[in-house]
Parts: structure tokens; C-alpha cells; sequence
């Protein structure tokens, strides 16, 4: 008495389908799991055995073996509970196996045979669509997560009764439909506005243009002048997501099992800040069955780093090849996993320990050794890879009291997306690059190029200003996109003169 049902499992943020092979015989009672279970999935003979019963279905008095393949890749999770148990059923014959054929059927069993939301159901219907299955059977909560794959039918359910109801032919179910259409319709509705700032208009620029290029950006002020406020709004001025962004930020959170509840696809681009505290498996991602971590959690979106010098400094040494690559390589001995981490990166930071020696207003306690121990937490390389860095004045009554209403959001992001749509032009015969902070030396050199006074500006700056060697690409890069925002197709003087005021961090100043 043998049976084969398909399911399937994540590896990384796709997926790959298992068979689960099920026989039984007339031996003394048992069931056995073989094919490299991990606890979780050894576990679910007791979760089977106590749902198929509660369902009021028969369960077979047999020994039964049951054989997650391919065997030599580890299974985790619970959501081999549903096909296991109708595996049991069909071997001794319960369920008719001519729909099994094609399908896909996963799902976490409680006790009494209902049905758990489980992790990467949008992976899994993409793998099992391009398998060409025909249909997909799962828990009534993740179908509207798998059903934003077109081309096959998902199929949510309840319980192991309406399941074996349904394969029976006893139950008539419409398969679950999702509008993308109508989703993408609802997104961009946020509730921070750069509307409530007040002041701090050089920061707002800064940030635009940080937002129009894609550079990863650094502000330094001192304490209360609205460093956290303005990166919050960052996600409200950068361009709408592309379905395919979407579809990828998705799988990433279902797969970490993070997706927000009654929420089939992400929409509106990320924003995570996590604590100075996060470990550095935490943010890159990690663990004996690697996950990811926060910079993939921020793909396509904005990674905030709060309070960047107290970070441990090998947390922050991990996130250089992130921001090199896009991507986060886990390697294991016995695996290697990738998980993208395409993210703007956002920083805050206080000039020193006590956070106000550049502030006119209050007076600095700190000594210069301890203002460059302080600065000296964040390494060269790490700072290398960040293109503007803003200082961030204390905000004074007058602006704090006016009653004029700053530009919104929704005016700021229009221009950033005119500015990208260029930049997407100028790299569409350009692989992988997509905005002007993924230029490599070459692209810069080509796209980069300044006449006799804008040359003579860089020079006199790199000079009397202190500027350092590794600055003089960042500032190209940015004067372009400055150059993209004023619709110029050439970068004018007064474009690097404005590029070059977002150096703070390479002056001499920051490092006497």
C-alpha cells in the first residue's frame, strides 16, 4: 500500500518540490519520518495521528514509513503535516489519487485537524507553477499570499476534513483570486509626510537627492534636531514599487514568516530600524537553517541605522559586502544560501560623545581623543561606501513657530521619480546598474564627465578643504544626480560645488 503526494519547501527565498512517499503495512503500529527531518517535522507524526482522528477519519493500524525526497536536503517546518496525513490516507486508500497527480497540497495540523498559515507560500507557488502543476491546496490564511501567482489555481482551506472532502469531489470550492490591480491601487498611502518637518530644508535636499540617485546617506547633529523624523519620511519620496520589486520583498518576508497578516503582497517599500543592540546575525541573517536578516528584510527599501558609532563595529564591518554585492552570501557546511539586499542605507549620528560640538548653541564637553575615538567606530571602508553626508543643525524657534506649510512628500517624490526615469534610460544597456549610486569606475568616467571649471572647482576643493581621495568619485556620482534632478544633461559647476557640501565626514574638521 503505497502513496505519493507533492509538497514543497523554501531554500533561501525560493523553493523546491518534495515528494512525500508514504507506505504501509501490516506490522506492529508506528510511524516513521526518514529523508533528513528536523524536529519540527518528526514532531508531526503525533500532530497527524491526533488531526486525522479528530477529523473522523480512520487511522490505519499499520506501520508506516514516510519518505521526505530528495533525501539529501534537510526539511524543516511544519507544513509537511497536510500531505503527510493524506499521504497516510491515500495509501490505504481513503482518497481517490487522481487529482494528487497535480497537485500541491502543504499545511501546518492542529490537534483537532484544522489548519495553520505557513511560511513562503508565494515562493512556493511560484516553483510549483513553473513544475506545472495545476493546482495548489494550503491553509485558508496563506492563500491570498499564493494566489498572486497567475497560471494556477489556489485552492484555501480550513481544515483536513474539507481537504479530503475536496479530493473526494464531496466539496465545491472556487479557487482563491487576488486583484493586483486593486492592491497596487491602495499602496503609497503613508502617514508621514515631509509636510510636518519644520525647517531643516538643506537636510530635506539632501535627502531628495539621496532618494533620486540612490545613495546611501549620514546625518550628524546633535540630539533633538530631527535626525530619526526626517529618515522615517525617506520611504515617502522614493519611487513606487514595480511589481517584480514587490513580488521579490514578498517571498522575503513569507519566508521569514514576518508578512503582515491579511497582507498578500508588499507594496510600499521597507523600512526597518533596528536596535545598536542587533547582533550581527540578526542584521545580515544567519543561524543553523540560515534566515535572513534585516538588510534583506530592507530589500528595495530603507535600512535606518540610529546612533551608527554604537553599533558594534563587527556588525557593521558585515555590512560591507551587502552594500558591495546587493546580495548576503550565508555559507554552511553543508549549504550555501544567498538572500538579496538591494537597500538604501540611512544613518544617523551625533558628532561626538555628548553630541554637541558643532552646535553654536551649546557648549561641547568632549576632548578631541574622545571625539576621535568616537568617529573612529565607524571604519574608512564602511564610510566609503556611503555618499552624502549632511550635518543636521539644531532646528531654532522662528522655524519651529511658523505657521507655513512645507513641501510635501508627494511634490518631492515627483521629481525623484523624473530623475530616476532618466537614469534608467542612460543604464538600460548598462547590466545591473539601475541609478547612478550603482556606477562603477567605468560608467563614471563615461557618464561623469565635467569641463575645465568644474574640474578646477574639484581640484580646489579636494585641496583647501581637506577632502579625501576616496571622495572624489562619490561627489561625481552625486553631481550627476543633482545634474538629473535639474534636468541637466551635463554636470554644470554649480552641481560638484553643492555635491562637494556633502562630505562633511571626509574634512579635516572630523579628523584633527
Amino acid at each position: 500500500m503505497f502513496s505519493k503526494i507533492y509538497s514543497s519547501a523554501t531554500f533561501g527565498i525560493d523553493a523546491f518540490i518534495v515528494e512525500v512517499e508514504t507506505h504501509c503495512e501490516r506490522q506492529i503500529p508506528g510511524i516513521t519520518i526518514v529523508g533528513l527531518p528536523d524536529n519540527a517535522v518528526k514532531e508531526s507524526k503525533e500532530r497527524v495521528s491526533a488531526a486525522i482522528k479528530n477529523s473522523g477519519l480512520a487511522f490505519p493500524l499499520k506501520k508506516i514509513t514516510v519518505n521526505l525526497a530528495p533525501a539529501d536536503i534537510k526539511k524543516e517546518g511544519s507544513a509537511f503535516d497536510l500531505p503527510i496525513a493524506i499521504g497516510i490516507l491515500a495509501a490505504v486508500e481513503e482518497i481517490n489519487h487522481d487529482l494528487l497527480e497535480s497537485t500541491l497540497l502543504l499545511g501546518e495540523l492542529s490537534l483537532d485537524g484544522t489548519l495553520r498559515k505557513i511560511r513562503g507560500a508565494l515562493s512556493i507557488a511560484v516553483e510549483a507553477k513553473q513544475k506545472g502543476f495545476k493546482r495548489i491546496l494550503l491553509p485558508l490564511e496563506s492563500a491570498g499570499e499564493a494566489s498572486i501567482v497567475k497560471g494556477i489555481d489556489v485552492f484555501g482551506m480550513e481544515s483536513l476534513a474539507d481537504v479530503v472532502r475536496f479530493l473526494k469531489g464531496e466539496l465545491s470550492l472556487a479557487p482563491t483570486l487576488t486583484d493586483r490591480n486593486k492592491i497596487f491601487s491602495d499602496v503609497n498611502t503613508y502617514h508621514l509626510d515631509f509636510a510636518d518637518v519644520k525647517g531643516q530644508e538643506n537636510v530635506k535636499r539632501a535627502l531628495e537627492i539621496s532618494a533620486a540617485g540612490g545613495h546611501n546617506i549620514i546625518m550628524i547633529g546633535p540630539p533633538g534636531s530631527g535626525k530619526t523624523m526626517l529618515a522615517k519620511r525617506i520611504p515617502s519620496i522614493l519611487p513606487p514599487m514595480e511589481f517584480e520589486e514587490a513580488l521579490e520583498t514578498t517571498k522575503i518576508h513569507s519566508v521569514a514568516g514576518i508578512l503582515p497578516k491579511d497582507q498578500a503582497l508588499i507594496t510600499e517599500r521597507p523600512f526597518r530600524s533596528p536596535h545598536h543592540t542587533v547582533s550581527d546575525a540578526a542584521l545580515i541573517g544567519g543561524g543553523s537553517y540560515p534566515r535572513p536578516g534585516e538588510v534583506s528584510f530592507s530589500h528595495h527599501g530603507v535600512l535606518f541605522l540610529d546612533e551608527l558609532p554604537e553599533f558594534k563595529k563587527n556588525v557593521l564591518e558585515v555590512m560591507r559586502q551587502p552594500m558591495e554585492d546587493y546580495k548576503v552570501t550565508i555559507s554552511r557546511s553543508k549549504m550555501s544560501l544567498e538572500f538579496p539586499a538591494n537597500f538604501m542605507l540611512a544613518a544617523a549620528m551625533n558628532p561626538c560623545p555628548c553630541g554637541y560640538f558643532t552646535d553654536p548653541k551649546r557648549e561641547c564637553t568632549c576632548k578631541t581623543p574622545e571625539i576621535q575615538r568616537y568617529m573612529s567606530k565607524i571604519s574608512g571602508p564602511l564610510l566609503d561606501r556611503i555618499d552624502i553626508h549632511i550635518e543636521v543643525p539644531a532646528v531654532n524657534f522662528k522655524e519651529l513657530a511658523s505657521t507655513t506649510k512645507a513641501e510635501s512628500s508627494e511634490n518631492i517624490r515627483k521629481r525623484v521619480v523624473a530623475a530616476r526615469e532618466r537614469q534608467f534610460a542612460r543604464f538600460a544597456n548598462h547590466e545591473g546598474i539601475f541609478n547612478n549610486a550603482d556606477m562603477g569606475t567605468n560608467e563614471v568616467r563615461k557618464f561623469c564627465k565635467i569641463d575645465t571649471a568644474g574640474s578646477e572647482l574639484l581640484k580646489m576643493a579636494m585641496t583647501r578643504l581637506g577632502l579625501s581621495a576616496r571622495a572624489y568619485d562619490r561627489i561625481l556620482k552625486v553631481s550627476r544626480t543633482i545634474a538629473d534632478l535639474e534636468r541637466e544633461e551635463n554636470i554644470l559647476p554649480q552641481h560638484i560645488s553643492e555635491a562637494i557640501q556633502y562630505r562633511s565626514l571626509d574634512r579635516e574638521l572630523w579628523n584633527r
